[in-house]
């Protein structure tokens, strides 16, 4: 990925250490990373505090410059924190970047995954279900289920650009995703004598983006607002030993 000048690197809870911060300042490379609530942090207080003990109230976001990680305050960061109505628990989302809301905007982009991440376990694949505790099996496996998910996935795009969907997916619209569609025509090929379309790259944008429910489509839709936002610049202090 060197070939890349722009990279932003996007992680759940639990990802950001010392390691992964030098490294990152080290390429160059941008992130939005989620904190956990028991994190400290050096904010505008005399002391460091928790994460979970600055959230905001509901309906509201507080931006952060400059504000010190973990106990030793030594790496240096942008946060935003944010209670959005409706959502089940607060985010607190660091960045290298100017902390804005489009910080929050940049980290959802993360949850395009989770449809991989089903297929690839009881989706699809069942690959919790291989028991496997070798480590050079599961990486065979995992390069066999990697072939076939590219493979099926590509011949899934292709059924939709070739308006033959709603023959393995009989929603008015997407309601399942391409590797789903691929498999299911993959399978019509095998016992219905259905041709095997020529593979396509993948789209660089969805023709027909895909929601398991109306209601799904209305939260995505949704737009996220709040009814205050509050900015602070945290001056860099010397850290005593």
């Amino acid at each position: 990925m060197r070939q890349y000048p722009d990279v932003m690197l996007l992680a759940d809870r639990g990802f950001a250490n010392h390691q992964l911060m030098k490294w990152l300042h080290q390429s160059g490379w941008h992130y939005c990373l989620r904190l956990p609530c028991d994190v400290f942090v050096h904010t505008t207080r005399r002391y460091p505090m928790m994460v979970g003990t600055l959230y905001p109230p509901q309906g509201e976001a507080r931006l952060y410059e400059n504000v010190g990680l973990w106990s030793d305050g030594v790496h240096r960061c942008n946060l935003v924190l944010a209670t959005v109505q409706g959502a089940k628990e607060s985010w607190a989302v660091m960045t290298d970047e100017l902390p804005t809301l489009q910080t929050l905007w940049q980290y959802a982009l993360r949850f395009q995954v989770e449809e991989l991440f089903l297929d690839s376990k009881s989706g699809a694949f069942q690959l919790e279900a291989s028991r496997l505790r070798s480590a050079a099996a599961l990486e065979r496996l995992y390069l066999v289920a990697a072939i076939a998910l590219l493979f099926a996935t590509t011949q899934g795009m292709a059924v939709q650009l070739a308006g033959l969907r709603q023959q393995v997916d009989p929603h008015w619209q997407r309601g399942i995703s391409y590797l789903k569609i691929g498999l299911r025509w993959l399978q019509g090929v095998m016992h219905k004598g259905r041709t095997l379309l020529p593979c396509v790259p993948l789209l660089p944008k969805d023709p027909q983006p895909c929601f398991a429910s109306l209601k799904a489509k209305h939260d995505y839709d949704d737009q996220i607002w709040f009814c205050r936002i509050r900015s602070l610049v945290c001056k860099l202090c010397p850290i005593s030993n």
